[in-house]
């Protein structure tokens, strides 16, 4: 199984930009990529269609993360996931350039909450992104009960057209 996100080159630079934005004590900023899908045999093509920040009421104050979300920013994710019927993506950033990893917070929190999402929209797949300035990285699970698996490939669609995967 092969897996592709794209973005247009325009969504993508508007996520990058609010997610540089300061919070007044959160140390970043995270939000939530809706996606419509498409399947050829086993390979799954994630197309990005939105961009949705966490309110800045919706964080908690947690100074053992860089940004916790309260639980209304999860209702509100769940409710356009529901509304919506799409695929939802938690992403954040960790500047730089090159590919990101993400950190063991990362992981573990994500494993936390994502399996969630199937509960409002169990016909599509959910996941999370971590950017970096100049590429990304994904996990998307495929079920609530399955492990997540990593995006194979990231395409930024505009001019110039750039790629990116994992080695």
């Amino acid at each position: 199984m092969k897996t592709l996100f794209k973005i247009t080159g325009a969504l993508l630079r508007s996520i990058r930009a609010d997610l540089r934005r300061r919070h007044a004590f959160a140390h970043e900023r995270v939000g939530f990529i809706t996606a419509g899908l498409a399947a050829a045999g086993d390979d799954i093509m994630i197309l990005a269609r939105s961009y949705w920040p966490v309110a800045d009421e919706d964080y908690l104050r947690d100074p053992s993360v860089g940004a916790m979300m309260g639980p209304a920013a999860i209702r509100k994710a769940l409710q356009r996931a529901m509304a919506e019927g799409e695929a939802l993506l938690h992403v954040h950033t960790h500047g730089g350039s090159g590919i990101p990893g993400f950190s063991g917070v990362d992981v573990r929190e994500n494993a936390k909450f994502v399996p969630d999402f199937f509960k409002v929209a169990p016909q599509c797949l959910h996941g999370a992104i971590v950017l970096s300035d100049t590429a990304a990285n994904g996990q998307i699970w495929l079920a609530k009960d399955r492990p997540p698996i990593a995006v194979d490939r990231f395409v930024e669609v505009g001019a110039p057209l750039k790629k990116w995967g994992r080695a």
